[in-house]
């Protein structure tokens, strides 16, 4: 992952109601859920939702996938994992690279 598709991954989470129907849609799983069903678990109205929804699928953290007349959301965990990996690659290399030349 480079570094500008984890910025703009990071930032499509950068609000708490986005951060609450990413959440939602963690909870789903891959069964996913209609923009009418995460509205009624979060309260967030519709136009607002529609907003924060849009913004997730276009950091790719989220996909949508029409289903008859509804759309179908999901939290897209490739995605996810891959934002998860690419903030903690890193984890504690100083201290690894401090604790090799203290030796």
């Amino acid at each position: 992952m480079q570094w500008e598709e984890a910025a703009q991954g990071f930032a499509a989470m950068g609000s708490e109601a986005r951060l609450q129907v990413l959440r939602c849609l963690i909870r789903a799983g891959q069964e996913g859920l209609t923009v009418s069903e995460i509205q009624e678990r979060t309260g967030i109205a519709p136009s607002t939702l529609a907003h924060h929804l849009k913004f997730l699928s276009g950091a790719e953290v989220i996909e949508q996938e029409r289903a008859g007349r509804s759309i179908l959301n999901r939290a897209n965990f490739d995605q996810l994992e891959q934002l998860a990996g690419f903030i903690l690659s890193e984890c504690c290399a100083d201290v690894t690279k401090k604790a090799a030349n203290d030796g």
